[in-house]
C-alpha cells in the first residue's frame, strides 16, 4: 500500500511540473508581442552618427523590438521636432497615433496630423509618411495647406523634410485670403450687388489648377524668428 502511494505522488508531481514547463515555453514564444520599454512621459532627443536629428514628445512609448519587423509605438500620439544643422527646429509634426518602423526608418503618423514649416505654414491631413533615409514626406490623403496669402487644399503631397519645398498632386481648389473677410459685417440691411460687387465675388471663387507647388509669397509678412532650441543630445540606437 505504501509503494502504490509513493508512486501515485511521484506520478501527479511529475505531470504539474511538465505542465509548468510547457506553459513557461509558451510564455517565452511569445515575447514578440511584449514590448522591451514602455515609457511614459517622454520628451527625448534623437540622433544618429553623432548628428541630432530630431525631437520626440509622447505622453506613451512602446518598442517592440522582437516583433518579426520591429517597431516604435505611440499610441497616444506624438509631437516631433525636426533639427537643421544648427540645431534649429526648422519643422514640427503632431498626431494622435505614430508607428516607426526601424529598419526602413519610415514614420507613420494617423489622425487629425498637423505640421509647421519655419514659414509659418500649416499642413492638414489624416495620414502622413515621413521617410528619412530618403529625407522626404509624403501623402496619398487629402490635404489643406493654409499660407499666408491663400488656403490650398487637394489629394496627394510630397515635400522635402523641412516642408519646405513641396507638391500637391492633384490639387482640388485655391482660396485666397485676405484681411478684409476678416472683418464682421452688422449692417442688417441686404448689401447691394452691384457689378463691382460681381467682380469682387466672382475673383474669391477657388480655381482649379492641374499641379501646385509652392511658390514664395510676395506680399506675405516676413514670419516670426522661432526660438532657437539647443536641446541635449542623446544618443538613440
Amino acid at each position: 500500500m505504501t509503494v502504490i502511494s509513493y508512486m501515485v505522488i511521484m506520478f501527479l508531481f511529475f505531470a504539474c511540473n511538465g505542465k509548468k514547463e510547457t506553459e513557461t515555453i509558451d510564455a517565452v514564444e511569445d515575447r514578440t508581442a511584449i514590448p522591451r520599454l514602455d515609457a511614459t512621459q517622454v520628451t527625448t532627443v534623437i540622433s544618429d552618427s553623432g548628428i541630432t536629428r530630431y525631437r520626440i514628445s509622447t505622453q506613451e512609448w512602446l518598442i517592440y523590438d522582437k516583433a518579426e519587423e520591429p517597431y516604435w509605438d505611440f499610441p497616444k500620439g506624438i509631437v516631433l521636432e525636426n533639427f537643421d544643422t544648427e540645431l534649429n527646429v526648422d519643422a514640427s509634426i503632431e498626431s494622435d497615433y505614430a508607428k516607426f518602423l526601424e529598419n526602413p526608418q519610415i514614420w507613420e503618423l494617423t489622425g487629425n496630423v498637423v505640421a509647421i514649416n519655419l514659414q509659418g505654414e500649416m499642413f492638414e491631413t489624416e495620414q502622413l509618411f515621413w521617410d528619412q533615409k530618403a529625407e522626404r514626406i509624403y501623402s496619398d490623403s487629402m490635404i489643406t495647406i493654409t499660407r499666408a496669402t491663400s488656403v490650398i487644399w487637394g489629394l496627394g503631397f510630397e515635400s522635402n523634410q523641412s516642408m519646405t519645398n513641396y507638391t500637391i498632386r492633384k490639387p482640388q481648389g485655391i482660396f485666397p485670403v485676405k484681411e478684409e473677410q476678416d472683418s464682421i459685417q452688422t449692417n442688417t440691411e441686404p448689401m447691394a450687388t452691384d457689378s463691382a460687387t460681381s467682380r469682387r465675388m466672382t475673383k474669391q471663387q477657388p480655381r482649379r489648377e492641374t499641379e501646385v507647388r509652392n511658390k514664395p509669397e510676395s506680399n506675405s509678412a516676413s514670419p516670426t524668428p522661432r526660438k532657437q532650441l539647443k536641446p541635449r543630445v542623446v544618443e538613440h540606437e
